[in-house]
C-alpha cells in the first residue's frame, strides 16, 4: 500500500463518493472486535492463570501452614486466612505488583502489532475503517479485556476464599474488622485503583503497538519499562522524585484496608498515571494516523 493509499484509508474516504450505506462509525464494531479477542487462545490462558492462582495460593497454605507474622512490617500476608475476603486481599495484594501487568500489557500491546504481524491491518483499513475508529475500538476492546482481568483475580479468590476459610468480616492487619458488605465495597474500591494504576503500561503497551509490527516486542517492552519504574522507586537518593513515577503510588490501595480510608495517596497516584496515560495515547494516535501501513 503506497503513502498515498494510506492516507486517503486514514481519512475514511474512497475516491468518489462514499458507498451507500457507509458510515464511518458502523466500521469494525466493539463487539465483532471482543469476540475476535475472546476466542484468542492468549485470551483463554490468561483467564485460566489469573483463576488457577488463588486456588494455587490455597494449596500453599493447606500445606504449610498458618501465615507467620510479617515481623515489624504487618501486611494483609499476616490475615490471609482469617476469611474469605481477607484471603481475597491477600491475592490482589501479592499480583498487583507484576502479575496483573502481564495481561494488561498483553491485550494492550499484542492488539494492534498483532495485526500487522499477520498483514492484515491494511485489510482492514482498506475495508475501509477509519484509522482513529480502529485504534479506538482496539483501545476499548483492550482496556475492557484488562478491567476483567483485574476483577477476575479478587472475584475467584474471594470465592474460594470463602469456601476455604468461611465468610466473614475482614480483619485488618492493624487491628479491628470491617463488615463483609463494606469489605467487599472497599476491595471493589482497590481492584479499580489498581486498573487506573495500570493505565501507564496499558497506554505504554498501545503506543508501542502502534510503533511495531512485533507483538512480543510491544509486550515486553511494556512490561520492561514498568520494571524499569519500579526498581527506580526504589532509589532512595532520587528522593521527593520518586513521587512523579507511577510505581510509587502502585500500592497506595492498601490504605482502604484500614479503620479510616485515606484517599490522599490514591488520589495523587491516580493523577499521576492518567496523566502519563493521555500523553502516551495522544503519542499513539498521532503515529498511528501519519504511519504509512504495509503490512
Amino acid at each position: 500500500m503506497t503513502a498515498g493509499t494510506s492516507q486517503s484509508t486514514a481519512s475514511g474516504q474512497v475516491s468518489g463518493q462514499a458507498a451507500p450505506g457507509y458510515h464511518p462509525r458502523r466500521t469494525l464494531p466493539l463487539r465483532v472486535e471482543a469476540v475476535r479477542q475472546l476466542r484468542r487462545r492468549r485470551t483463554l490462558v490468561t483467564g485460566l492463570i489469573l483463576a488457577g492462582l488463588p486456588f494455587v495460593l490455597i494449596a500453599a497454605f493447606a500445606i504449610g501452614g498458618e501465615p507467620e507474622p510479617g515481623g515489624r512490617r504487618i501486611n494483609l500476608m499476616d490475615t490471609a486466612t482469617a476469611s474469605g475476603p481477607n484471603f481475597a486481599a491477600m491475592a490482589l495484594f501479592v499480583s498487583a505488583g507484576f502479575l496483573l501487568v502481564v495481561p494488561v500489557a498483553l491485550f494492550c500491546g499484542d492488539t494492534v502489532a498483532s495485526e500487522a504481524g499477520w498483514s492484515s491491518l491494511r485489510y482492514l483499513l482498506a475495508a475501509p475503517v477509519p484509522r482513529t475508529r480502529l485504534l479506538l475500538s482496539k483501545l476499548a476492546v483492550a482496556l475492557v479485556f484488562s478491567a476483567a482481568a483485574m476483577a477476575l483475580l479478587p472475584l475467584v479468590a474471594l470465592a474460594a476464599g470463602s469456601v476455604a476459610y468461611g465468610w466473614g468480616p475482614l480483619e485488618l492487619p492493624t487491628g479491628g474488622t470491617l463488615p463483609v458488605d463494606e469489605a467487599v465495597g472497599r476491595l471493589a474500591v482497590a481492584v479499580a485503583y489498581v486498573f487506573v494504576g495500570q493505565l501507564v503500561t496499558a497506554a505504554l503497551a498501545f503506543w508501542l503497538s502502534t510503533v511495531t509490527d512485533a507483538p512480543l516486542g510491544a509486550v515486553g517492552g511494556a512490561i520492561g519499562l514498568t520494571i524499569v519504574g519500579n526498581i527506580l522507586d526504589a532509589v532512595t537518593a532520587l528522593g521527593d522524585w520518586r513521587e512523579l513515577l507511577p510505581a510509587h503510588w502502585q500500592f497506595a490501595w492498601a490504605d482502604v484496608f484500614q479503620d479510616e480510608v485515606e484517599w490522599g495517596g490514591m488520589l495523587r497516584g491516580s493523577a499521576v498515571s492518567v496523566a502519563y496515560a493521555l500523553v502516551l495515547f495522544a503519542l499513539a494516535f498521532r503515529h498511528f494516523r501519519a504511519k504509512d501501513v504495509v503490512s
